[in-house]
């Protein structure tokens, strides 16, 4: 049996599986802190904490007793700042927090070749530009690091105390040449970084360390069980539904939301913001639009209304298109395709009629609008793609996924267990890090049970228009 863990935004996931089947899962909750407007933080002892209580849970399940590897998926981006004595000296800065504009743009005038080497060009939420506001707004803070970690990576060195990242990770962060797959000491020095503070990189497979004696006396886990170096969200969740060779793509509806284009050859996009990054497996890379407004907006709404997710999207079913209004889903700025960390949500169209339904409504289209927007921003790209698969919580939506085939043009499949894509996809790196799987196997497809066909467009392509206009007229971005 191997373990997957993913440290999400929202909740640490885990899975059990055999390889192929989820045999257990258990989930922890996780708050962010948004101390000044901007912000997104959150302490990595949060991340070890909720680990270790999900581990318990599958504890009560009887299931770590069997476990042969783990492998480990988290939230890209962030900061993890850490000391000699390898502590956090500070909450983590997290991918969706967006104080570090101006440090972006610092970093374009002496870095003007950074899209085509870091595969993407300078936005906040990246991990480079938040080390260059530290040094400028916390020298205390700044003075005290010796270390850097992704949030994943801070989870494996508590329970093998190495320091160590993975490609795709690594190539989230600004510092990585992405052709190289090695750290750019010039990208480093420019945002104040030694590339001593720098962990060494291995692909997702490679087995880091094993789980320490101390880290078993307080998790449960097995001590000497090996922990491969896994990889950040999307390329595990790549992993999870065989999104590892040309031809492959899928969507991910998590806290943020990804498209995803597996490749085997390095293409950089940066003028629209399309990623270019490598993945977590050896020769092989991929083109992601990542947008920072997910399914998040879902369970935004509801809690202003008092509504579970999934009942803010069976109202939404109820209504009707007539008079619906117009959202803009941006609660944190955007990344793909706008590279605009100032705007934000707004609703347009507002009537005295207006009901909970066609306001729920209206936020459930908008996060499929972002889709057709990051679509578009791919060219011909997808052209070829006969399909996309669906991975996160929200792909548990049949309207959602319905939307965003109509308006990408691309048939959406379900594969089951696709809530838990990510730590899957870590399980299975570590069944492949340990021998039981081959990279080969890595590419098989799930079975995919649900299939959502685009629908025709008429009414909604009208709708998309509005809201991309809208967009134009509030933006301040030139």
């Amino acid at each position: 049996m191997y373990l997957g863990i993913d440290i999400g935004t929202s909740a640490v996931k885990l899975v059990c599986t055999d390889t192929d089947r989820i045999l257990a899962t258990s989930s922890v909750g996780i708050d962010t802190s948004s101390p000044q407007p901007g912000w997104s933080e959150q302490h990595p002892d949060l991340w070890w904490d909720a680990t270790r209580d999900a581990l318990n849970q599958l504890s009560g399940q009887a299931m770590l007793s069997g476990v042969k590897a783990i492998g480990l998926s988290g939230q890209m981006h962030g900061a993890v700042l850490l000391d000699h004595d390898l502590r956090p000296i500070r909450p983590a800065i997290l991918w969706n927090d967006s104080r570090s504009a101006r440090e972006c743009d610092e970093l374009r005038a002496v870095q003007s070749k950074i899209g085509q080497i870091a595969g993407v060009l300078p936005l906040p939420g990246f991990t480079a530009p938040k080390i260059s506001w530290l040094k400028q707004n916390e020298p205390e803070h700044y003075s005290r690091l010796a270390h850097m970690l992704l949030p994943k990576d801070y989870i494996g060195l508590c329970l093998h105390g190495e320091l160590a990242t993975d490609t795709s990770d690594a190539a989230g962060t600004l510092w990585l040449d992405q052709a190289a797959r090695n750290w750019h000491v010039g990208i480093a020095e420019a945002t104040g970084v030694l590339p001593s503070w720098l962990p060494p990189i291995f692909d997702g497979t490679d087995v880091i360390g094993s789980v320490t004696a101390q880290a078993a006396a307080i998790t449960g886990l097995k001590a000497g069980v090996p922990v491969v170096a896994g990889g950040g969200d999307a390329a595990t969740g790549a992993v999870s539904l065989g999104a590892t060779e040309p031809g492959r793509g899928f969507i991910s509806l998590g806290t943020s939301g990804q498209l995803f284009v597996a490749d085997r050859e390095y293409k950089p996009n940066p003028e629209r913001y399309v990623h270019a990054f490598a993945h977590t497996l050896p020769g092989r890379w991929y083109q992601m639009a990542a947008m920072l407004n997910g399914a998040r907006p879902i369970s935004w709404i509801g809690g202003q209304l008092g509504l579970s997710a999934a009942e803010v999207v069976a109202l939404a079913e109820t209504a009707s298109g007539e008079r619906l209004p117009i959202f803009l889903p941006y609660l944190t700025g955007e990344r793909s395709p706008l590279g605009d960390p100032h705007i934000r949500a707004s609703f347009f169209g507002l009537e005295d009629s207006t009901t909970r339904a066609e306001i729920c409504r209206s936020v459930v289209e908008a996060i499929a609008f972002c889709f057709a927007d990051a679509a578009q921003s791919f060219g011909d790209t997808i052209d070829s793609l006969p399909e996309l698969a669906a991975i996160g919580g929200g792909s548990q939506s049949d309207l959602l996924l319905r939307l965003i085939a109509t308006v990408t043009g691309k048939p959406i499949v379900r594969s089951l267990g696709s809530d838990s894509g990510p730590a899957f996809g870590a399980a299975r790196l570590a069944a492949c890090g340990v021998g039981a799987l081959q990279e080969a196997d890595l590419a098989v497809q799930p079975s995919t049970p649900d299939r959502f066909e685009p629908d025709e467009m008429a009414a909604l392509s009208e709708r998309l228009q509005r809201f991309r206009r809208l967009y134009k007229a509030v933006s301040v971005v030139d």
